[in-house]
């Protein structure tokens, strides 16, 4: 891993998960402008034509150059492919397969991606396996997965971890400015984690994370009701992100209780290298 401290590009991300089947952004997220918009899964609940096309109303009122979405769709309620059909085609929403991904995006930035659906199996949902799998990621800035890594916001309800433990492996060696899931409603919330110098022989949350120099963002514990959370880690903010050093969590799970029924979406500013010309 190669540490680069020198200022980048600021790149805005808006990031959220588990709309499932969701028609409409919040009246404060509407208006803001971000230069990539990361949905990482759940798109809706019964894979019905219906809530895709609530959900790419959605997607088509961001206000983002750059949409992205780690979901693959390949068993829905309309003919085969059809819905990836109308996701890529119709509105110009990328789905991405599992894999490594590079953009030169608008700003002039070099945006590396990785991006996963795969999530262990817990409950009755899609894209789970068992026992294990492996993700392949090297190199990049930013990790779009659907569900998180184990021991990081992914507490159920029921007080279990239901993390991944071979993608928290994974994140560690990696270590990219930025992993974003869903997936685990609950754990909705943001942390700036300080990696430990030496790399683990079989990482964990428990012996790769110097918590005392990790900084909690917000979790739902503590949160105000609002339509939006922003943080920003640049060079000049108070918590800087240093790639190599650190990396950015963020679940950013939408779908709450009765009580918070949508919970914020995510505006996150970071920098990035600019593109080669």
């Amino acid at each position: 891993m190669t540490t680069n401290t020198s200022p980048g590009i600021t790149t805005r991300f808006l990031v959220f998960s588990d709309t499932h089947g969701l028609d409409s952004l919040p009246d404060s997220v509407s208006s803001e402008y971000a230069d990539v918009a990361i949905h990482c899964g759940d798109l809706t609940t019964e894979s019905k034509l219906d809530e895709y096309k609530a959900s790419i109303r959605f997607l088509q009122a961001v206000n983002a150059p750059l949409k992205r979405s780690p979901e693959l769709v390949d068993q829905v309620y309309g003919r085969y492919g059809e819905v990836r059909r109308i996701l890529n085609e119709a509105t110009g929403i990328t789905v991405l397969d599992e894999g490594t991904y590079s953009f030169r995006l608008q700003n002039g930035a070099s945006l590396t991606v990785y991006a996963s659906p795969y999530t262990p199996s817990f409950g009755d949902w899609g894209f789970q396996y068992r026992p294990d799998h492996g993700f392949d990621i090297q190199n990049v800035d930013l990790v779009i997965t659907h569900g998180p890594p184990k021991g990081i916001m992914d507490y159920t309800y029921s007080g279990e971890r239901a993390g991944c433990p071979y993608l928290f492996e994974a994140i560690a060696r990696a270590r990219p400015r930025m992993h974003c899931f869903g997936h685990i409603h609950h754990g909705w919330g943001a942390k700036l984690v300080t990696w430990r110098r030496n790399v683990s022989q079989k990482p964990s949350h428990l012996t790769d994370i110097d918590n005392g120099s990790s900084v909690l963002i917000d979790k739902l514990a503590t949160l105000t009701p609002k339509g939006l959370s922003t943080t920003s880690h640049c060079s000049g903010d108070p918590d800087p992100l240093i790639y190599g050093s650190h990396t950015l969590f963020v679940n950013a799970a939408i779908e709450g209780t009765a009580d918070l029924p949508v919970q914020p979406l995510w505006l996150v500013d970071l920098e990035l290298q600019p593109a080669l010309t």
